[in-house]
């Protein structure tokens, strides 16, 4: 296991009478997303603060790179601290500022860069934000989901090496939801950065994250990787996720991967009738590209219209589907096996393109705009379980069979 980045070792942290963190040992790992989970009010905001330098335990230490942090305040800060980015849950947007001038702060006041690199800096973050059109306007002026956009721009203006995100997606509805950890994950990938996020957005933020991390009772329970959270035998567990999640995903409507999970074993595995299955895998092979094309948003869009299209197709033969990746769909059909499989998906694709097709076309050319044509590329591939087998072997195998089966442009309003 590689050195931690960040590491918390026996951290105590009291207010008053009351302890909110209790010996807390916690491990973040370079290059991940980590997400700390857990119910409103239990200090998950207090162990940001603690990374950042913004408040010092009293008891044990946090260590950045294995140096300890609280032990370097000064006129300084503590080491690395100018890498480090915080996006704060209630935005802290200047309200005398316009969103430039709000994404362009931490430029003018930590660097030296020109006026010009500014600019280009900040148009691109606001850019990428799909803030360009409310460059000049003032907080009071936006949307709560605007506002949260202009904060995410700012934290990442800087190009830091650790962002902090203090419940991103607070307030957000589905689509602008998984836009935001949609973006969070693109940048991180694409910049390198660790991520740590607050959230209460399950099953969301289990299609970013490397690891979960959950805080109960001032204690860390549980850390891993988000699939081993399902095993996690913890009454935490089941109060937390019957509160939170519930039977369908909110973005497409579908089975959440758990209800996908439970279904699974209830209905097939162990279940002798079922001597066979067959899984379906579809994956929106270019998200990435048509996210930077129209923005995250529409990307969101027309995930949730692709789920909606499956699960609605494959219900009809008795399937059911879930949402198994940021861009891919998993379907499992009972009763069924390869071959069958492949010809219900080549039934789909027929489907897809006579109703599938022009519904996303609309969508495109309703709601957003592009300089050409936007590419939709779709993959599928099958395979074939069995009840004593695990599902995410299945899975698995699934994506090793892809290949093509559409693409198609759409095209969008003119700039």
């Amino acid at each position: 296991m590689p050195t931690p980045l960040i590491e918390f070792k026996k951290v105590t942290k009291a207010f008053d009478d009351h302890t909110v963190l209790d010996s807390v040992d916690l491990s973040i790992y370079e290059g991940e997303v980590s997400t700390i989970i857990g119910k409103s009010g239990v200090g998950k905001s207090v162990l940001l603060k603690h990374i950042i330098g913004l408040l010092q335990p009293d008891a044990g230490e946090v260590l950045l790179r294995g140096d300890p942090i609280h032990k370097h305040n000064g006129s300084k800060g503590p080491p690395h601290m100018e890498h480090i980015s915080y996006m704060f849950q209630n935005n802290a947007l200047f309200d005398a500022l316009s969103v430039y001038d709000n994404v362009a702060l931490p430029l003018r006041y930590t660097t030296r860069m020109k006026a010009p690199e500014i600019d280009a800096k900040v148009m691109e973050r606001i850019r990428q934000t799909e803030l360009d059109h409310v460059a000049g306007k003032y907080p009071a002026e936006l949307s709560g989901g605007m506002q949260k956009r202009a904060a995410l721009a700012r934290a990442l203006v800087t190009d830091p090496e650790i962002v902090l995100f203090d419940e991103p997606t607070t307030g957000q509805d589905p689509i602008r939801r998984n836009a935001i950890l949609s973006m969070i994950a693109e940048y991180q990938r694409r910049l390198g950065f660790t991520a740590v996020l607050i959230s209460h957005d399950l099953p969301d933020v289990f299609f970013i994250s490397n690891r979960i991390l959950v805080l109960d009772a001032g204690k860390i329970i549980f850390q891993g990787p988000p699939e081993a959270f399902d095993d996690f035998d913890h009454p935490f567990r089941y109060e937390f996720i019957h509160s939170l999640e519930s039977l369908q995903e909110e973005l497409t409507g579908l089975y959440t991967r758990r209800h996908f999970k439970v279904r699974y074993q209830t209905e097939l595995q162990g279940n002798p009738q079922f001597e066979t299955y067959a899984v379906v895998v579809f994956t929106l092979d270019n998200l990435n590209a048509i996210q930077v094309e129209l923005g995250h948003t529409a990307g969101q869009e027309l995930l949730r219209a692709i789920g909606s299209f499956i699960s609605k197709h494959f219900s009809d033969v008795g399937g059911f589907s879930t949402r198994y990746g940021l861009d891919q769909f998993t379907t499992v059909l009972p009763y069924s096996d390869v071959q069958e499989a492949t010809s219900l998906t080549e039934k789909f694709v027929e489907d897809f393109m006579a109703n599938g097709i022009p519904e996303l076309q609309k969508i495109v050319a309703t709601e957003f705009s592009c300089q050409d044509a936007v590419s939709i590329v779709m993959s599928a591939g099958t395979a074939q379980g069995k009840p004593d087998i695990e599902i995410d072997a299945i899975i698995e195998r699934a994506k090793t069979k892809q290949t093509k089966i559409l693409e198609f442009s759409a095209r969008c309003i003119g700039r």
